[in-house]
This record gives C-alpha cells, sequence and structure tokens, in this order.
C-alpha cells in the first residue's frame, strides 16, 4: 500500500467536512422541500425503531399516514407528530389501507421479522418504495421473491442496516480494500448477548391481549399461539417464529460490513459450522452465546461470537495487521496504520440513511443497502442460526443460493405461513 496521508485520503474518499456539512445540508433541504415535491411516506409500526425517538423523528414533514396494530403505539406516535409539526395525518390500524392511499409515495416498514417479505412485497405491487428493517426476512427463501417484487415493478427498497451509511463504517471498509491490513486472512465478529432479561424481568403466564392490541393480526403468517406480553414488541426478536435472536439482530448490522469489505455483497460464505448455549430455564428461545465459523471460497475465515462483556463490531485481520470498526469508531494493530487518518465525524448514520432513501426515491438510483444486499447479508445471519440449530456444518452453494447435499437442512431455508397468509 503506498504511503495513505489525511489529505490524500480525504481527497480520494470524499469524506472530509464539506461532506458532512452537505448532508445536513441535505437534510434541511429534504425537510424543507415544498408539498409538490415532498416524498410522502406512510410509516407501517409506530413502536421502538419504528416511532417517535427513531425513525419517525427524521421524516417529520414527510409523515402522510401511521399504521399499528396496538392503539397506543399509534396514539403516542400521532401525537408526537402533530406537536412537533402541527399537522393530523391519516391513521389506520390495517397496513392495506396504506398500500391503497394514492397520495403516498413510500412507505417505512418497521414491523416484527415475520412480517417484512409479505409487506414488501405488497408494497412493490401497490408502486410504493420501501424502507424495510432489518433483518430483511425472517428466512432465506424469502429474499428471492421480494428481490423479484422490487426489480418487477421499478421500486426503491433500502434494507435498515444503517451502518452503510455511518462515515466510520465507510472509512473503515475503504482502508481495508484499498489495504491498509494487507491481504485478509481472517475476519472476526462480535455480538452483544440477548438483553430479554433486562426488557422482561421475569417470564409470565400467557393471557388475553390488552385492548387496543390485534395481536391475532400480530402474529399473521406466524403459528397461532397464546398472547405473551414477553414474546411481542420489542421482545419478539428471540422467539424463532418471528426472528433470529442477536445474530439477525445485531448480524445485520456488523455481518453486514463483514460482507461489504470482503466485497461479497453478491455472494456468501461456502461453509458453516455452530454452536450455541441457551437460557437454562428456556425464558427465551434464541441463543445466549453462540460461536459461529464461515469459510469463503478465497480461503478466508469469519468467526462469529456473541459473548458477554466483549466490544460489538466487524475486525478484519490481514497479513500487516488487523482493523476493527464499530459504532463510533476505529481502532488498528499495530495503532501506527491510522497515523495521518483522522475519523470522521460519527454520528448521524440514522439520518444518513434515511437520506440516502429519500435521494434514491427521486433519483431513481440504488440505494447503499439495496433490496439484494440486505438479502445477501441476511442469509449469512440466518446461515449462522441453522448451522446452530441442526448442529451441522452446512454446505453453501452462494450462486444458486441452495444447501448441497443435505435435504433436511435445506428445509430451514423456508418456512410455512399460517393460512391464508402465502408468499408471492
Amino acid at each position: 500500500m503506498s504511503k495513505l496521508t489525511r489529505r490524500s485520503f480525504l481527497k480520494q474518499s470524499a469524506i472530509g467536512g464539506s461532506l458532512l456539512s452537505l448532508s445536513a445540508s441535505r437534510y434541511r433541504a429534504l425537510a424543507a422541500d415544498p408539498p409538490s415535491e415532498r416524498v410522502r411516506i406512510g410509516m407501517i409500526g409506530v413502536g421502538n425503531q419504528g416511532g417517535p425517538k427513531n425513525n419517525m423523528k427524521y421524516l417529520l414533514n414527510n409523515i402522510v399516514a401511521l399504521c399499528d396494530l396496538d392503539q397506543n403505539y399509534l396514539a403516542e406516535a400521532a401525537a408526537f407528530l402533530e406537536t412537533k409539526t402541527n399537522r393530523k395525518v391519516m391513521m389506520t390500524d390495517d397496513y392495506r389501507r396504506v398500500l391503497d392511499a394514492k397520495d403516498i409515495d413510500a412507505v417505512v416498514i418497521t414491523v416484527p421479522d415475520h412480517w417484512h417479505a409479505l409487506m414488501t412485497i405488497a408494497a412493490c405491487q401497490a408502486g410504493k418504495d420501501v424502507y424495510c428493517e432489518k433483518p430483511l426476512t425472517l428466512v432465506i427463501g424469502e429474499g428471492k421473491p421480494m428481490i423479484e417484487a422490487a426489480r418487477k415493478n421499478n421500486r426503491v427498497v433500502q434494507t435498515g442496516s444503517m451502518q452503510r451509511s455511518g462515515e466510520e463504517f465507510k472509512l473503515a471498509v475503504d482502508l481495508v480494500q484499498k489495504g491498509i491490513v494487507g491481504t485478509i486472512k481472517q475476519v472476526n465478529v462480535t455480538l452483544p448477548t440477548p438483553n430479554w432479561t433486562s426488557r422482561a424481568g421475569q417470564p409470565v403466564p400467557d393471557s388475553a391481549p390488552p385492548e387496543g392490541f390485534d395481536f391475532d393480526r400480530w402474529l399473521g403468517p406466524a403459528p397461532l399461539r397464546a398472547y405473551n406480553k414477553n414474546r411481542v414488541h420489542y421482545l419478539f426478536r428471540f422467539f424463532w417464529d418471528y426472528s433470529g435472536g442477536q445474530q439477525t439482530n445485531f448480524g445485520a448490522h456488523h455481518l453486514d460490513i463483514a460482507q461489504w469489505g470482503l466485497g461479497m455483497d453478491d455472494s456468501g460464505p461456502v461453509s458453516v459450522e455452530g454452536s450455541g448455549v441457551y437460557n437454562p430455564q428456556g425464558w427465551y428461545e434464541t441463543p445466549d452465546t453462540s460461536h459461529i465459523k464461515y469459510t469463503y471460497a478465497n480461503g478466508v475465515v469469519m468467526t462469529v461470537q456473541q459473548q458477554p462483556k466483549i466490544r460489538n463490531g466487524t475486525e478484519f485481520v490481514g497479513d500487516k495487521g488487523s482493523l476493527i470498526v464499530y459504532r463510533g469508531g476505529i481502532a488498528t494493530t499495530p495503532t501506527e496504520l491510522m497515523n495521518g487518518i483522522e475519523l470522521p465525524n460519527t454520528s448521524g448514520s440514522n439520518l444518513s440513511h434515511v437520506n440516502d432513501f429519500l435521494d434514491c426515491i427521486k433519483s431513481r438510483k440504488t440505494p447503499v443497502a439495496d433490496i439484494s444486499i440486505g438479502h445477501r447479508s441476511a442469509t449469512v445471519c440466518h446461515l449462522g442460526n441453522i448451522a446452530i440449530r441442526t448442529k451441522k456444518r452446512i454446505i453453501w452453494d452462494p450462486k444458486s443460493e441452495t444447501i448441497v447435499g443435505d435435504a433436511e437442512a435445506s428445509k430451514w431455508l423456508t418456512k410455512e405461513y399460517r393460512k391464508p397468509w402465502q408468499l408471492g
């Protein structure tokens, strides 16, 4: 690698302060767009990540509809929007009403993972552009139909893996691909352990759903079961019917960066093996800790560890040293590798990611976390879970996107939907 000075790097990568100022200016410009030019957004799911503290606050002047099956979430979102913008908008508990509305250009889908495919496909068919939260899919087999719907209907679909828009992650990937650590030999990804206990406290018995929450429609394509408050809303992610634990939650961020850095956005590993340790009381279903080994066709080995008290992020190890990137920073070994390179402003990746979506709606360009990228990154996450759950070494063909030589393991690529829901 030739000597990389701060000036030359910032010139090559366009990560200087002028770019950060441009991002802020673009946000102000989008917010100030006249109504005739403003992208009109319907929010499907307005609790937690979809609510006032997260996605909503980046789209205040674009929101024209709010949708949620929980009337409390819906009321809170409406009150927040009216307070901030002095506007009242369409409110509904049926996402199909949002898709049918002719005055809505795009939707932001922030619902449990088991709904992502159905809603994204339906939105594309209805002529809406889509921002779908990560992980893009519940199972690998949902990805291709989603991509087909986006392409057939000429839709912009952004996956909510917002680290793609984080300045520290863009810088790290650029440095790695320019050879700062030499030839990549290994990648190490670290993920957090479940936060179910801190959120839920103790298990509670099943009960009737609370008034104002349509639990049957929340289940949708998932198997029918009794309501339990510790399986819904944020906590859904720790139960297999709805999600894949921290492997698909934070894995959809840190494994996405690994795929990007390795230049594997249109491919993936060729073998996967792993193990997991579960909550001894069975309070939730996804692993407490795990260790997964991925091998790529070029010989690169990626290990993914879900362990307590370790810094979460993605580390690239080469023959000249290593670089780890995490939210808020980059560190190298030896430290001298970063000499002359200043870290950019590391705040605002969510805003930048949303702005990229809005820009692409107007330009019809491909977003930074296009649906095809989201599918491939989610696939890596799912393959790790399949290896853990089957206790098998999975041989994966990234070209045909099939498990090789194992019919039983191949069944994990799809999931049966509860009738009348079906994919397509």
